[in-house]
């Protein structure tokens, strides 16, 4: 894998994101086989691990601080803070002072002095970004942090959140089929200079087949309450992901290298973070750093998840309005 500009520092050009290590798609794997995952990463070249204070309310904190215990200053570390679990239940809270008590707590989970890279999880919008990023700057000064980072933010905030504090990385869904990058945070993050760490990039396991049926989603899976994966949604998609399929084999390469090639050739300092739970699919989502795509299948890709194509939103509206990026 390459290198690419994350902050003050270069990562290998893919990334893990750890949140189905312990959170939000149903039955959570075992910590020996979330450990192993890790390792095994590790081992493979990954470098940027991407976590967070709400993911298994700190669970998947703690797995990586056992996982990388001794030598957590080999890799990139990286956690969010603003969305946490309180008394069971998630909770938005980017206050000043609860963001100070938030990067305490996620040290002592990590067993570490420093974060590399702490991003605001959730602008709360009855809160100044302002404020919000003030206190993350003082996280900087203090010597918690390395890099303060931004998640699903628009242009405009991210713009008045520089102007308090660089801003090293902006984190946003970004894959074939959710594009709202494209309208403005992109071309900000280019101007600035600034990192586009990309999560769900196989569209939380559409591209890589790993969601064949709307029932093969069990009890606790997010998804099920995801708009593109509930009917009739579903089955429009699906019919695109075998249109996807059939177009990949033509050209010998898997829907998962195409989608993971067509985010890495979008920008220079793009890092995409697929998740798994599978050590079979991690080693494969990192071959795409390495295999050489078509740009005739990658149009093909784009063009059948055009915008006007995939069905549903990509959110329920209840997580909708919390979100700050753009909408088409």
């Amino acid at each position: 894998m390459q290198l690419r500009k994350l902050g003050t520092t270069k990562v290998r050009e893919i990334g893990l994101g750890c949140m189905n290590i312990c959170h939000a798609y149903g039955e959570k794997p075992s910590e020996k086989d979330a450990i192993h995952l890790l390792h095994t990463a590790y081992d493979e070249g990954v470098e940027h691990f991407d976590t967070a204070t709400l993911y298994g309310f700190g669970a998947s904190e703690a797995l990586l601080a056992k996982a990388f215990k001794g030598r957590l200053n080999k890799i990139h570390l990286a956690s969010k803070c603003g969305l946490l679990g309180v008394d069971g239940k998630r909770v938005l809270d980017a206050r000043p002072e609860s963001l100070a008590r938030q990067i305490d707590a996620s040290l002592s989970r990590l067993r570490a002095d420093c974060i590399d890279l702490y991003y605001l999880h959730r602008w709360q919008k009855d809160i100044p970004i302002e404020e919000s990023v003030g206190a993350l700057s003082r996280m900087v000064e203090q010597g918690k942090v390395r890099d303060i980072g931004l998640s699903e933010v628009s242009a405009a905030t991210l713009s008045k959140a520089h102007a308090i504090h660089p801003i090293s990385a902006v984190q946003t869904e970004y894959s074939l089929w959710t594009r709202n990058v494209e309208i403005a945070v992109l071309q900000e993050c280019r101007k600035l200079d600034i990192a586009l760490v990309a999560f769900s990039p196989l569209g939380r396991g559409m591209f890589s087949n790993a969601v064949l049926r709307a029932g093969d989603l069990v009890t606790g899976d997010l998804r099920k309450n995801m708009p593109r994966f509930l009917e009739p949604n579903f089955s429009i998609n699906l019919q695109l992901m075998r249109q996807f399929t059939d177009a990949a084999t033509e050209y010998g390469v898997s829907t998962t290298h195409v989608a993971l090639r067509w985010l890495l050739d979008k920008y220079q300092n793009l890092i995409p973070i697929p998740g798994t739970r599978s050590v079979e699919h991690l080693r494969h989502n990192i071959l795409a750093a390495s295999t050489e795509v078509a740009p005739e299948v990658m149009e093909i890709a784009e063009n059948l998840f055009a915008r006007n194509n995939v069905a549903g939103a990509r959110y329920a509206d209840a997580v909708q309005c919390e979100i700050d990026t753009e909408e088409f």
